[in-house]
This record gives structure tokens, C-alpha cells and sequence, in this order.
């Protein structure tokens, strides 16, 4: 036992001597981010790409061993273009990978290139989230089918100029006007920005995301791929069903109630509350419209 505590000592030493503390931090760093792109890889199609990247480089170390010169060849002048191969064939992944690195914490510091909202607008999207909860509520109960983009952070405006311009202040009504099944834009979605109705009518982008439960039709796929390519959060209501779901970054939160789907969107539209009489008198009166 005292030959191994004292080997023990003896490797801990010779591995401090041997690394520094600049090399402790890269070999962290590496880590985090080879571990970040793992999870992100996992989630879409690029997942099989990977194992296709790494047959051909077992293949390559296989034909490197047994000497056999012309597929050695080969791969050599293939892996040569690999990396331009790569930034074409995963061209969708790399796009998301970049986006949501701008939306995560870091993005976040650069949080003074946006406006902070004023107690006016805040009071706006309270407004607003009410009358998306409300209009949910009532088109789920008809099975009126509907699709509902929140603009944040991230501009839609190439969503906004596929669809027709609107620029009303959001209210149910208008709401289950506009996807009621006789309007001629109840088949697009509605984008709201600012707390108002931007356009509706609009052409969401679908999801290339295989895993998705067969059960979630197109109105689903169009909230998915939303969210994957923006920092948007989509409501949707089924048609066939009157599920109530709401897409954020990919991911779909379903069976909702209007309790739960106020909460979700106050949670994620409405920014920290600010301390004055103005913003705590509409907190107050949203309290009262979500018990009702």
C-alpha cells in the first residue's frame, strides 16, 4: 500500500510539473464545447452525417495499417476538401449552432444592442398575452386551428414579408377573426410583435427534425422549425384535436390549459418587473384577468 500512495504522489507531481494551469483551462474549455456540440448534434439529422465522418476515418486508419497505398490515396485527397465538405453538408446545423450561441448567456451580455422595454410596452404585452390566452381558449374549444409567432430578440422580418401586413393591436377577437375558417389567411401564421399583430397569412419554415411524434401535423412541424431557426415562441392550437402547445427552441410543450399557457408566455415575453406604480397597476389587473 505504501508503494502505491508513494506511485500515486509520484504521477500527481509529474503531472503538475508537466502541465499548467493555461493547459488545465484549454483541456476544460475543449470540453465544454466538444460536449456542447455533442448534445446539439444529437437533437437533428447531423447525427448520422457524424457516424458517416467517422466510418471514413476508421476506414482510413485501417487502410493506413495495412499499407494499402491507393485507398490511402484517396482519402487523403477526399479529407483534403473535408472541411469545406463539411461547412456545405452541415450549412443548416452550423446556422442553428451559431444562433443559439447568440441567444444563450454570452449573447446575452451584448443585451445593450436592445432596447429595454418601457412600462408602456411592457403593459402592451400583458395586454396582448390575454388575448392570445383568451382567443386559445375559445379556439380550442371550437377545434379552430391556429398559429401564433411571439417575436423576440431575433427580427422575422423575412416571416413578416411572406405573409399580409396587419398592424392592429392584438385582441381575441381579431385573433378568431383572422384564423376562423372562412378568412382567406386562417391557413398562415399570425406574427406579433411589439405586443400588436404584425401580419398574418405567413409561411413558417418546417422542421427536418425525423423524431417527431406522427400525431403533430403540419401546423406543429411549421411551430418546431420556428422556434429552432429563431428565438420565437409559437402557440399553437390543433384543428383536429384543440391541443393547446407552445414551440420554443425546438422543443413543444403540449396539453395546455390558458393557466399554464399565461404563465409560460409571461415567463418568457414579459422582462423582470419593474418597480413602479404603472407596471404594478397592470400586474395587479393581469392577476385578476388570469384568475377569471
Amino acid at each position: 500500500m505504501q508503494r502505491l500512495a508513494e506511485s500515486i504522489v509520484s504521477a500527481f507531481l509529474t503531472l503538475r510539473n508537466t502541465f499548467t494551469w493555461n493547459d488545465i483551462l484549454d483541456i476544460a474549455i475543449l470540453s465544454v464545447l466538444i460536449y456542447s456540440l455533442i448534445k446539439i448534434v444529437k437533437r437533428t439529422r447531423a447525427v448520422q452525417l457524424v457516424k458517416g465522418i467517422l466510418m471514413l476515418f476508421l476506414a482510413y486508419m485501417l487502410a493506413d495499417i495495412l499499407e494499402l497505398k491507393a485507398i490511402t490515396f484517396l482519402f487523403n485527397n477526399v479529407f483534403q476538401v473535408g472541411l469545406l465538405a463539411i461547412v456545405v453538408v452541415f450549412q443548416p446545423e452550423l446556422r442553428r449552432v451559431l444562433e443559439r450561441m447568440g441567444r444563450g448567456r454570452i449573447g446575452g451580455m451584448l443585451s445593450f444592442l436592445n432596447a429595454r422595454p418601457t412600462p408602456e410596452k411592457t403593459a402592451v404585452w400583458m395586454d396582448a398575452i390575454a388575448a392570445i390566452c383568451d382567443s386559445a381558449e375559445r379556439m380550442s374549444r371550437s377545434r379552430t386551428g391556429a398559429l401564433i409567432v411571439i417575436e423576440r430578440s431575433t427580427g422575422l422580418g423575412e416571416i413578416i414579408n411572406t405573409g399580409t401586413t396587419v398592424d392592429a393591436s392584438a385582441t381575441s377577437e381579431l385573433i378568431e377573426t383572422i384564423f376562423y375558417e372562412g378568412s382567406p389567411l386562417h391557413d398562415g401564421a399570425v406574427v406579433v410583435r411589439d405586443g400588436r399583430i404584425c401580419a398574418a397569412g405567413c409561411l413558417l419554415p418546417l422542421t427536418s427534425n425525423s423524431d417527431i411524434s406522427r400525431d403533430m401535423g403540419t401546423r406543429h412541424r411549421a411551430a418546431i422549425g420556428m422556434s429552432e431557426s429563431s428565438d420565437a415562441v409559437v402557440v399553437v392550437v390543433s384543428e383536429e384535436t384543440g391541443i393547446i402547445s407552445v414551440a420554443k427552441n425546438g422543443i413543444v410543450v403540449r396539453r395546455l390549459d390558458r393557466a399554464s399557457l399565461h404563465r409560460i408566455l409571461d415567463n418568457e415575453i414579459i422582462p423582470e418587473p419593474v418597480e413602479k406604480p404603472e407596471i404594478l397597476g397592470v400586474l395587479k389587473k393581469g392577476d385578476r384577468n388570469e384568475k377569471k
